[in-house]
């Protein structure tokens, strides 16, 4: 498989089964709706855990521009790669989530907020304070981004030069670090800590006919973008200090 492919295909699996679970909790009449908080984070760090399989020994499994920003300003990914790793990781977000909508449609159509439509594809903060927000997403990606790059080899690449991302932990280990991440950080802003994990499925929602969506608040969209950026960037920086 090729490296761009694996990226869009890992990505289409996340966003499934982690928007998909959301619908799930949150949308009127699911057999699961009303399974809270544990439900949810649960099975993002499980669908973390299905994108690395797949993704993982083709291209690393970044499934996450942070990631891959983050480990190219540490050294470890080339920064050629990067633009098309996020692109690819954009797009796959596009995919899982317009699947997710397909596939709870019915759903969609039972559920009179607006709001609650808009959160399957999108985060949203608890208490909208741009700082704070900004604050939560740093943090939450500086946790990702620095235990990301304790645990992967310095080298780039195996014998393959399959490029370091998140498979060169293991899809287990990764699926912890961030079932933790969304259980004792996430009730802020619902814990984008990736772009495309929101960016794709944001812009999912403005195009597909959904009815009664209402808007996509791209008032607070630039939060779960430049607040992962800037926070896998102060880890980047802290792992290249630390190492000094």
């Amino acid at each position: 498989m090729h490296p761009l492919v694996a990226e869009y295909i890992g990505t289409s699996l996340l966003i499934l089964i982690g928007a998909g679970v959301v619908a799930n909790v949150i949308l009127e009449g699911t057999k699961g709706q009303g399974g809270g908080w544990i439900v949810i984070t649960t099975a993002w760090g499980l669908g973390v855990f299905i994108g690395v399989v797949v993704a993982g020994p083709y291209s690393g499994a970044h499934l996450n521009p942070a990631v891959s920003v983050g480990l190219a300003l540490a050294g470890q990914f080339e920064w050629a790669s990067v633009l098309p790793y996020c692109l690819m990781q954009l797009l796959g977000a596009i995919t899982g989530s317009t699947l997710v909508w397909i596939m709870h449609k019915d759903h969609f159509d039972l559920t009179p907020n607006p709001g609650t439509k808009l959160g399957v594809f999108a985060t949203a903060p608890a208490i909208r304070n741009y700082p704070i927000n900004m604050v939560s997403e740093v943090i939450g990606t500086f946790v990702l981004i620095f235990v990301i790059l304790y645990f992967t080899p310095a080298a780039m690449g195996d014998e393959n030069n399959t490029p370091v991302g998140l498979g060169s932990l293991g899809a287990i280990p990764v699926a912890f670090l961030v079932w933790g991440i969304g259980l004792a950080l996430g009730g802020t802003t619902g814990y984008a800590i990736n772009p495309a994990r929101d960016l794709g499925p944001r812009v999912a929602h403005w195009l597909l006919p959904i009815k009664g969506k209402g808007h996509s608040d791209w008032a607070y969209s630039w939060v779960p973008v430049f607040g992962p950026l800037l926070g896998a960037a102060l880890a980047a920086f802290a792992f290249m200090f630390i190492k000094i």
